[in-house]
């Protein structure tokens, strides 16, 4: 159960979370905040649901100031086979549209993952600057979703420095890599399983967000739900939207994972996401040879990275192997806001500095809540190769293939030594509403354009994919592309969709 207790003492229409949280951001950016108070406003509107709304938790409201949001705890089925059975909580935030005559419902969210905590994802959204359209037409709801963060959670007790430390694979060096990386990835699916003391492990998994999702729905009072989902979340969205067409509305689904669940052939596609991005870095990276040395052309700088990942292969620095330098480079591609740091970190450890590389890691180093969401979510949807040999030939395979990463996104995972699904994968839905528009970077290091393509093939005409000549993971708002921009806000704020795909110039 939820070990941690919210007030919910404060009625949903005292204090208008939006207004509130939007007047005190704009005051502190113009250094007034101390000087002026910000009045409570009256409720924008009767609120038909059945959640009662109240504080967040302290560290939820620290994450999200300077506005402020409401929280609240939702129950849903463990297990929706038997709906009146045992009963788990979600934890939701809400920023609640403040304008009664645009506001037309709720607009769920997710961040990712998964295991990523969204509860602050509107409040993240509105600091990258999310159009007051948006913020007008929908109270954005933030969730952690089963398993993760506030909601009834499930831990495997991993700790930093533990064998198992993240959940993109590590690089194999060679064929005996692999069988060595079969043994730790063993021991961590059965320390997940001996952990699992509420059995809710076997019930995290997308079809079950999914109908998390519609439940949420229910207990807010709205007949639909609309919804914006980035990674992992656009597998979500696609399973959401699937399932639920009829209650589903307007669907946005960002840096595309490709399916309604992450299985071996879309963990593979993160190599050739890497492949497609890192020349952006490297362009960016050779103008500054200059400042960070690492090659006068990006032909230069691809040669280097590959002979300092090999040097680290043979010679880790201070713990510092080849490895953990290809994880940070791969972490760094995310964002060209990350290019100035990630360069920095290899130029230091040129320069024989470990720490930098280290201090980056351990600060992108997913907590063990997140990483036992991610396997038990992974490894729920769908099935995986139970063969270390299968895992041997796919890394032999895209070592090749893709030599800046694919020794490592084809490596062996927890879910070779899985139980079996419950249920198979949630199958996209093809007919329904043409509701669905899919956003996508050209070069996108672990969602690559594939996945947003293989979406808008499986959801027909139901989808229109808006391709953006842009770097990075992450479009709408998140990016820095007019175009998509503008179509996002459009789509979520009238419901006009393109009339057909669309390509958005960079910029």
């Amino acid at each position: 159960m939820n070990r941690n207790h919210h007030p919910t003492d404060t009625e949903p229409h005292v204090r208008p979370r939006r207004a509130r949280g939007r007047g005190v951001a704009l005051l502190a950016v113009l250094g007034l905040a101390g000087a002026l108070a910000v009045p409570a406003a009256a409720d924008v509107r009767p609120d038909a649901s059945q959640v009662e709304w109240g504080t967040c938790p302290a560290d939820v409201a620290a994450e999200a100031a300077p506005y402020v949001l409401d929280c609240a705890t939702v129950p849903v089925p463990l297990d929706y086979a038997d709906p009146d059975g045992e009963q788990i909580e979600l934890q939701l935030s809400r920023l609640a549209s403040d304008d009664p005559a645009k506001r037309r419902g709720a607009l769920l969210l997710n961040p990712g993952g998964p295991g990523g905590s969204g509860l602050t994802q509107s409040t993240l959204l509105m600091s990258r600057g999310l159009p007051d359209g948006v913020l007008d037409a929908y109270d954005l709801i933030g969730m952690d979703t089963r398993g993760v963060g506030h909601s009834t959670r499930i831990d495997c007790g991993f700790t930093v420095g533990g064998d198992y430390f993240g959940n993109v694979p590590p690089w194999a060096v060679d064929d005996a890599a692999v069988v060595e990386r079969a043994e730790v990835v063993r021991a961590a699916a059965e320390q997940c399983a001996d952990s699992d003391e509420n059995g809710l492990l076997r019930h995290v998994s997308t079809a079950n967000m999914a109908r998390d999702l519609d439940s949420i729905r229910e207990a807010l009072g709205e007949e639909k739900a609309s919804y914006l989902g980035y990674s992992y979340g656009s597998a979500l969205g696609a399973a959401y939207v699937s399932m639920f067409p009829d209650t589903a509305d307007r669907v946005v689904l960002d840096s595309n994972v490709g399916d309604t669940h992450l299985d071996q052939a879309g963990l593979r596609r993160f190599a050739q996401g890497f492949e497609q991005t890192f020349p952006d870095f490297a362009r960016w990276a050779a103008k500054r040879h200059a400042a960070y040395g690492l090659g006068t052309t990006p032909a230069q700088v691809r040669a280097n990275y590959l002979e300092t990942a090999e040097r680290l292969d043979r010679e880790p620095l201070l713990g510092v192997d080849g490895a953990l330098f290809r994880q940070v480079v791969f972490g760094g591609l995310y964002s060209p806001l990350s290019y100035g740091r990630t360069a920095q970190t290899w130029q230091s450890l040129a320069e024989g500095d470990a720490g930098s590389a280290r201090t980056q890691l351990d600060e992108a180093s997913p907590l063990s809540n997140a990483l036992s969401v991610f396997i038990a979510s992974t490894c729920n949807d769908s099935e995986w190769p139970e063969d270390v040999r299968s895992y041997r030939k796919a890394v032999a395979e895209d070592r090749t293939r893709f030599p800046l990463f694919g020794a490592a996104s084809a490596n062996i995972v927890p879910c070779a030594y899985w139980s079996e699904p419950v249920e198979p994968p949630v199958r996209i839905a093809a007919e329904g509403p043409r509701n669905v528009l899919i956003l996508q970077n050209r070069h996108d290091p672990v969602t690559p354009l594939a996945g947003g393509q293989r979406l808008r093939e499986k959801f027909g005409d139901r989808a229109r994919l808006v391709t953006v000549d842009g770097s990075g993971h992450g479009v709408y708002t998140l990016g820095d592309n007019a175009c998509a921009l503008n179509i996002g806000t459009t789509y979520l704020v009238t419901g006009e969709m393109p009339r057909r795909d669309v390509s958005c110039a960079a910029g």
